[in-house]
C-alpha cells in the first residue's frame, strides 16, 4: 500500500544515529544520505520492500511531529521487539506509552514496544501475537 514513510527531523544527525540503530536492529543498512532540494539533507532506509525516510524540513523551520500519530515496524519476535527499544533508548531515543509488552484489545493480542524519538516522532515494533 505505502511507497514510503517520511518524518521530519530537526536534528537530522541525532536522528540518523537512532534510526542507524533501531532499524539495524530490524535488519536495515545504516541510513543512505541524499541531499534534496535547497540543499535539504535526507536519509533513506531499505527493508522489506520499503522506504523509510528522516528529512530536514523543506521551509528551513523546526521539524514538528504528528500529535496522534504513530508509526509501526514490523518484528519478527519480542525479542527483537526488545532490542530495537533498547537500541533507540541508548541512542537518543525516550520510552512511552508503557514498558515494551503485550497488550490485549479487542480480541487481539500483540507485543509492542514504543519510543520516541530524538524529534519527537512515536513509532513502535509490534508483532501480532493471537
Amino acid at each position: 500500500m505505502f511507497n514510503h514513510i517520511m518524518v521530519g527531523a530537526t536534528d537530522i544527525e541525532a536522528s540518523k544515529k537512532f534510526y542507524d540503530a533501531t532499524l539495524g536492529v530490524l535488519g536495515a543498512k545504516p541510513g543512505y544520505q541524499h541531499i534534496g532540494h535547497n540543499g535539504v539533507v535526507r536519509y533513506m532506509y531499505f527493508l522489506d520492500g520499503g522506504t523509510f525516510m528522516i528529512t530536514e524540513p523543506l521551509d528551513g523551520n523546526v521539524a514538528t511531529h504528528g500529535n496522534g500519530a504513530t508509526i509501526g515496524f514490523k518484528a519478527p519476535d519480542t525479542e527483537t521487539c526488545d532490542e530495537w527499544h533498547k537500541a533507540g533508548e541508548e541512542n537518543g531515543g525516550i520510552t512511552c506509552e508503557d514498558p515494551p509488552g503485550v497488550r490485549e484489545a479487542g480480541g487481539m493480542k500483540a507485543y509492542l514496544a514504543y519510543l520516541k524519538d530524538p524529534s519527537g516522532n512515536k513509532i513502535c515494533t509490534m508483532i501480532n501475537l493471537k
